[in-house]
Protein backbone atom coordinates (compact mmCIF):
# COMPACT_ATOMS: atom_id res chain seq x y z
CA UNK A 1 0.00 0.00 0.00
CA UNK A 2 2.95 2.14 0.60
CA UNK A 3 4.36 1.54 -2.69
CA UNK A 4 1.22 2.03 -4.18
CA UNK A 5 0.94 5.37 -2.38
CA UNK A 6 4.27 7.22 -3.53
CA UNK A 7 3.19 5.93 -7.02
CA UNK A 8 0.07 7.68 -7.19
CA UNK A 9 2.11 10.76 -5.69
CA UNK A 10 4.12 10.52 -8.51
CA UNK A 11 1.43 9.80 -10.77
CA UNK A 12 -0.56 12.87 -9.47
CA UNK A 13 2.33 15.18 -9.93
CA UNK A 14 2.71 14.94 -13.41
CA UNK A 15 -1.22 15.22 -14.12
CA UNK A 16 -0.89 18.68 -11.97
CA UNK A 17 2.18 19.21 -13.83
CA UNK A 18 -0.07 18.75 -17.39
CA UNK A 19 -2.94 21.18 -15.96
CA UNK A 20 -4.85 17.45 -15.64
CA UNK A 21 -6.09 18.39 -12.50
CA UNK A 22 -9.30 16.11 -12.47
CA UNK A 23 -6.60 13.05 -12.58
CA UNK A 24 -4.67 14.37 -10.24
CA UNK A 25 -6.96 15.58 -7.40
CA UNK A 26 -8.20 11.74 -7.61
CA UNK A 27 -4.55 10.38 -7.44
CA UNK A 28 -3.98 12.47 -4.75
CA UNK A 29 -6.71 11.35 -2.56
CA UNK A 30 -6.04 7.44 -3.65
CA UNK A 31 -2.60 8.40 -2.34
CA UNK A 32 -3.68 9.46 1.41
CA UNK A 33 -5.99 6.70 1.52
CA UNK A 34 -3.51 3.90 0.71
CA UNK A 35 -0.31 5.72 3.25
CA UNK A 36 -3.16 5.86 5.59
CA UNK A 37 -3.95 2.17 4.70
CA UNK A 38 -0.18 1.09 4.69
CA UNK A 39 0.39 2.64 8.03
CA UNK A 40 2.63 5.53 6.71
CA UNK A 41 1.55 8.67 8.53
CA UNK A 42 4.30 10.90 6.82
CA UNK A 43 3.43 9.90 3.08
CA UNK A 44 0.09 10.24 4.20
CA UNK A 45 0.62 13.79 5.43
CA UNK A 46 2.98 14.05 2.16
CA UNK A 47 -0.28 13.56 0.07
CA UNK A 48 -2.47 16.21 1.48
CA UNK A 49 0.55 18.98 0.61
CA UNK A 50 0.08 18.27 -2.83
CA UNK A 51 -3.35 18.17 -2.61
CA UNK A 52 -2.97 21.45 -0.74
CA UNK A 53 -0.29 22.60 -3.61
CA UNK A 54 -2.82 22.00 -6.34
CA UNK A 55 -5.91 23.32 -4.85
CA UNK A 56 -4.10 27.02 -3.98
CA UNK A 57 -2.41 26.90 -7.44
CA UNK A 58 -6.45 26.91 -8.39
CA UNK A 59 -7.23 30.05 -6.05
CA UNK A 60 -9.19 27.83 -3.37
CA UNK A 61 -8.51 27.38 0.07
CA UNK A 62 -6.16 24.88 1.10
CA UNK A 63 -5.02 25.80 4.99
CA UNK A 64 -6.99 23.14 6.62
CA UNK A 65 -4.75 20.48 4.68
CA UNK A 66 -1.56 22.39 5.34
CA UNK A 67 -2.24 22.55 9.20
CA UNK A 68 -3.18 18.39 9.13
CA UNK A 69 -0.09 18.25 7.26
CA UNK A 70 2.09 19.96 10.08
CA UNK A 71 0.54 17.91 12.37
CA UNK A 72 2.59 15.32 10.79
CA UNK A 73 5.46 17.07 10.06
CA UNK A 74 5.64 17.84 13.95
CA UNK A 75 5.54 14.34 14.96
CA UNK A 76 8.36 13.17 12.19
CA UNK A 77 11.65 11.92 13.28
CA UNK A 78 13.00 12.54 10.14
CA UNK A 79 14.78 15.49 9.14
CA UNK A 80 14.29 15.23 5.21
CA UNK A 81 10.54 14.37 5.80
CA UNK A 82 10.17 17.11 8.60
CA UNK A 83 11.55 19.59 6.16
CA UNK A 84 9.61 18.74 3.03
CA UNK A 85 6.53 19.33 4.81
CA UNK A 86 7.11 22.26 6.69
CA UNK A 87 8.55 23.40 3.18
CA UNK A 88 5.47 23.19 1.18
CA UNK A 89 3.60 24.03 3.85
CA UNK A 90 5.24 27.30 4.03
CA UNK A 91 4.14 27.55 0.27
CA UNK A 92 0.46 27.63 0.91
CA UNK A 93 1.09 29.76 3.77
CA UNK A 94 2.83 32.45 2.07
CA UNK A 95 0.16 32.00 -1.37
CA UNK A 96 -2.41 32.46 1.43
CA UNK A 97 -0.98 35.86 2.67
CA UNK A 98 -0.02 34.54 6.20
CA UNK A 99 3.02 35.86 6.64
CA UNK A 100 3.41 34.37 10.09
CA UNK A 101 2.59 30.65 9.56
CA UNK A 102 4.80 31.35 6.39
CA UNK A 103 7.81 32.17 8.47
CA UNK A 104 7.00 29.28 11.58
CA UNK A 105 7.14 27.25 9.03
CA UNK A 106 10.21 28.03 7.06
CA UNK A 107 12.27 28.39 10.22
CA UNK A 108 10.80 24.86 11.26
CA UNK A 109 12.23 23.54 7.98
CA UNK A 110 15.64 25.05 8.23
CA UNK A 111 16.07 23.50 11.94
CA UNK A 112 15.22 20.44 10.82
CA UNK A 113 17.95 19.77 8.15
CA UNK A 114 20.15 20.63 11.21
CA UNK A 115 23.83 19.68 9.58
CA UNK A 116 22.33 18.92 6.35
CA UNK A 117 22.82 15.17 6.81
CA UNK A 118 19.80 13.22 5.72
CA UNK A 119 19.94 9.73 7.75
CA UNK A 120 20.16 7.10 5.40
CA UNK A 121 16.85 5.25 6.41
CA UNK A 122 15.02 8.24 4.73
CA UNK A 123 12.28 7.61 2.40
CA UNK A 124 13.11 8.23 -1.47
CA UNK A 125 10.14 10.72 -1.71
CA UNK A 126 11.46 13.23 0.93
CA UNK A 127 15.38 12.59 0.18
CA UNK A 128 15.77 15.19 -1.99
CA UNK A 129 14.37 17.74 0.72
CA UNK A 130 17.91 18.16 3.01
CA UNK A 131 19.42 20.20 -0.10
CA UNK A 132 20.08 23.93 1.38
CA UNK A 133 19.41 25.06 -2.64
CA UNK A 134 15.82 23.99 -2.06
CA UNK A 135 15.20 25.34 1.25
CA UNK A 136 16.42 29.07 -0.36
CA UNK A 137 14.70 28.66 -3.02
CA UNK A 138 11.10 27.80 -1.47
CA UNK A 139 12.24 30.34 0.85
CA UNK A 140 12.59 33.10 -1.95
CA UNK A 141 9.19 31.72 -3.42
CA UNK A 142 7.23 32.54 -0.42
CA UNK A 143 8.60 35.56 -0.28
CA UNK A 144 7.93 36.71 -3.50
CA UNK A 145 4.40 36.00 -3.19
CA UNK A 146 4.58 37.82 0.32
CA UNK A 147 5.90 40.74 -1.39
CA UNK A 148 9.20 40.83 0.20
CA UNK A 149 11.79 41.51 -2.48
CA UNK A 150 14.75 42.35 0.14
CA UNK A 151 13.98 39.11 1.77
CA UNK A 152 13.58 37.44 -1.64
CA UNK A 153 15.73 38.28 -4.21
CA UNK A 154 18.77 37.39 -1.78
CA UNK A 155 17.69 33.71 -1.54
CA UNK A 156 16.62 33.31 -5.05
CA UNK A 157 19.92 34.93 -6.53
CA UNK A 158 21.73 32.29 -4.49
CA UNK A 159 20.03 29.20 -5.40
CA UNK A 160 19.87 30.04 -9.15
CA UNK A 161 23.29 30.57 -9.26
CA UNK A 162 23.78 27.02 -7.69
CA UNK A 163 21.25 25.67 -10.15
CA UNK A 164 21.97 23.84 -13.22
CA UNK A 165 20.23 24.22 -16.32
CA UNK A 166 19.63 20.92 -16.75
CA UNK A 167 16.72 21.01 -14.61
CA UNK A 168 15.25 23.80 -17.08
CA UNK A 169 12.03 22.99 -15.88
CA UNK A 170 12.40 23.68 -12.77
CA UNK A 171 14.75 26.73 -12.90
CA UNK A 172 12.55 27.97 -15.37
CA UNK A 173 9.42 28.48 -12.99
CA UNK A 174 12.46 29.03 -10.16
CA UNK A 175 13.13 32.25 -12.34
CA UNK A 176 10.21 33.95 -13.05
CA UNK A 177 9.48 34.16 -9.00
CA UNK A 178 13.11 35.96 -9.15
CA UNK A 179 11.75 38.47 -12.11
CA UNK A 180 8.34 39.06 -10.03
CA UNK A 181 10.96 39.65 -6.87
CA UNK A 182 12.85 42.33 -9.28
CA UNK A 183 9.34 43.83 -10.17
CA UNK A 184 8.62 44.66 -6.64
CA UNK A 185 12.12 45.99 -6.04
CA UNK A 186 11.35 48.42 -8.90
CA UNK A 187 14.30 46.71 -11.15
CA UNK A 188 12.79 46.02 -14.12
CA UNK A 189 15.87 45.48 -16.47
CA UNK A 190 17.14 42.53 -13.90
CA UNK A 191 13.30 41.36 -14.01
CA UNK A 192 13.31 41.38 -17.86
CA UNK A 193 16.46 39.74 -18.24
CA UNK A 194 15.36 37.05 -15.52
CA UNK A 195 12.18 36.05 -17.33
CA UNK A 196 13.88 36.13 -20.56
CA UNK A 197 16.31 33.09 -19.46
CA UNK A 198 13.38 31.50 -18.00
CA UNK A 199 11.44 31.71 -21.58
CA UNK A 200 14.66 30.03 -22.75
CA UNK A 201 14.48 27.28 -20.30
CA UNK A 202 10.82 26.50 -21.11
CA UNK A 203 11.12 26.36 -24.30
CA UNK A 204 11.87 22.06 -25.02
CA UNK A 205 10.10 21.70 -21.53
CA UNK A 206 6.64 19.27 -21.83
CA UNK A 207 4.55 20.98 -18.94
CA UNK A 208 2.09 23.26 -18.46
CA UNK A 209 2.83 24.85 -15.49
CA UNK A 210 6.19 26.63 -16.68
CA UNK A 211 4.19 28.30 -19.57
CA UNK A 212 1.55 29.41 -17.11
CA UNK A 213 3.22 30.43 -14.76
CA UNK A 214 5.73 32.64 -16.96
CA UNK A 215 2.27 34.30 -18.94
CA UNK A 216 1.24 35.42 -15.58
CA UNK A 217 4.61 37.37 -14.43
CA UNK A 218 4.86 38.56 -18.39
CA UNK A 219 1.52 40.16 -17.61
CA UNK A 220 2.81 42.67 -14.96
CA UNK A 221 5.42 44.19 -18.02
CA UNK A 222 2.48 45.63 -19.55
CA UNK A 223 2.77 49.40 -17.85
CA UNK A 224 6.85 48.89 -18.47
CA UNK A 225 6.60 48.42 -22.75
CA UNK A 226 9.32 51.77 -23.03
CA UNK A 227 12.51 49.99 -20.64
CA UNK A 228 14.98 48.11 -22.79
CA UNK A 229 14.04 44.90 -23.19
CA UNK A 230 10.57 44.55 -22.16
CA UNK A 231 8.85 45.05 -25.82
CA UNK A 232 10.36 42.09 -27.42
CA UNK A 233 9.92 39.75 -23.96
CA UNK A 234 6.13 41.02 -24.58
CA UNK A 235 6.96 39.14 -27.46
CA UNK A 236 7.49 35.83 -26.61
CA UNK A 237 3.97 35.33 -24.58
CA UNK A 238 3.14 31.62 -25.59
CA UNK A 239 0.38 29.94 -26.61
CA UNK A 240 -1.63 28.46 -23.76
CA UNK A 241 -0.14 24.45 -23.54
CA UNK A 242 -3.49 23.27 -21.28
CA UNK A 243 -5.31 23.53 -25.11
CA UNK A 244 -2.88 20.46 -26.40
CA UNK A 245 -5.37 17.28 -27.03
CA UNK A 246 -4.81 14.76 -24.85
Amino acid sequence: MTLFGEQAQQAGWAAFDAGWNDDAKSLFERSFKAANEGGNPELAGNALCLRSYQLISLGQAATDLTDKSLEVAARSAQPAVKSLLYQRGAWTYAVAGNAERTAFALGQAEEALGNNHVPAEAPDWASWAHSQTELEIIAGRCWTELRRPLRAVPALEAAMAKYDDSHARDKSLYLSWLADAYLDAGEVEHAATSLGRAFDLSSNVASARPQQRLGAVLDQFEDHKSVAGVADLLARRPANPVQVGR
